[in-house]
């Protein structure tokens, strides 16, 4: 599939962006309209769904919001369980990565011990799924897959090798991502159009 694909359907804005993770970039979706469409994204969700079956998954993991919605139709195609984990800023975090994603109280001693595979809708930097990731394994679970509708850049390729996970999406793109401080266009002077997401 074509990320133009996905992306077309998703307002797209291009500017000067600080993401949760704390990276500058210059492109902006709004995720929150993925699934104005439910069957658009239940189509989309079938075919993540068939690129995951192979790992013998019980429960299926996704990170609020968007991609619990996306991970929750896989879930229900792989005849898995299903829960989620939930943005928590960390008060004291500083530098990249300071949202951490917990797994709510009630669900943590249901993926003791199970294998997990971990969706989200687009993974840019991947903040929710390293959260995600670390919620899940400090609880007992066994993350064994990690899958997206879209993964732009590298950043979720290297997080997966650096954990022996194989990483499946139905399309791939190019993203530009910077530090704070070697952001070209805050070296031009250029104000951000949207403030950090903390």
């Amino acid at each position: 599939m074509n990320p133009r694909e996905i992306l077309d359907s998703l307002p797209l804005q291009n500017g000067h962006f600080c993401f949760e993770s704390g990276h500058h970039g210059d492109t902006w979706l709004d995720l929150e309209l993925l699934c104005f469409d439910p069957d658009r994204v239940a189509c989309l969700a079938a075919e993540l769904s068939n690129k995951l079956r192979r790992c013998k998954i019980d429960i299926v993991c996704g990170p609020l919001v968007e991609g619990s919605f996306v991970a929750l139709m896989v879930a229900s195609n792989l005849n898995a369980r299903f829960v989620y984990t939930e943005p928590k800023p960390a008060p004291s975090a500083t530098g990249l990565y300071p949202v951490k994603y917990p797994l709510p109280g009630a669900l943590r001693n249901k993926v003791v011990g199970k294998r997990v595979a971990i969706v989200n809708d687009v993974v840019n930097a991947g903040s929710a799924i390293m959260g995600t990731f670390a919620s899940l394994k400090e609880s007992g679970a066994q993350p064994v897959i990690i899958g997206a509708l879209l993964v732009l850049g590298s950043a979720a390729s290297a997080f997966a090798a650096s954990n022996a996970l194989p990483l499946e999406a139905l399309a791939y793109g190019e993203s530009r991502l910077w530090l704070p401080d070697h952001c070209p266009l805050c070296a031009k002077g250029v104000a951000l159009d949207r403030p950090c997401e903390r």
